[in-house]
C-alpha cells in the first residue's frame, strides 16, 4: 500500500505562487500515473492536473497556464507549481496514485483578494 503524504500549502495573496509536495512511501511512484485533486468548502472534489507515468501532463481548463505538475522519480515526489493564485483556487489539495487509488490526506491552499 502506498502511503502519500501532501506539504506545501498555505496562505498566499492573489497573485501569488505556492509549490505543492506530494511524497510517496511504500512503492515506486514511476511506474504509475498521479494525479492532483482539490475540495472547496461546500464543493465536490475536482480533479486538478495529471502525470502519466511516462510524462504526459493534463490540466483542467481553470489552471492551465497557471499550473504545472511534475515528478521526481528518484524522489519518489509528485509536485504542483501554482503561479498566478486566485481566491477561487482555495481549496484542499490532495495527490493521488491511480494504480493502487492511494489519496493523501490533503494540505490547505488559502488564497486572499
Amino acid at each position: 500500500q502506498v502511503q502519500l503524504v501532501e506539504s506545501g500549502g498555505g496562505l498566499v495573496q492573489a497573485g501569488g505562487s505556492l509549490r505543492l509536495s506530494c511524497a510517496a512511501s511504500g512503492s515506486r511512484l514511476s511506474i504509475t500515473g498521479m494525479g492532483w485533486y482539490r475540495q472547496a468548502p461546500g464543493q465536490q472534489r475536482e480533479w486538478v492536473a495529471g502525470i502519466s507515468s511516462g510524462g504526459v501532463r493534463n490540466y483542467a481548463d481553470s489552471v492551465q497556464g497557471r499550473f504545472t505538475i511534475s515528478r521526481d522519480n528518484a524522489k519518489n515526489t509528485m509536485y504542483l507549481q501554482m503561479n498566478s493564485l486566485r481566491p477561487e483556487d482555495t481549496a484542499v489539495y490532495y495527490c493521488k496514485e491511480y494504480l493502487g487509488g492511494s489519496w493523501g490526506q490533503g494540505t490547505q491552499v488559502t488564497v486572499s483578494s
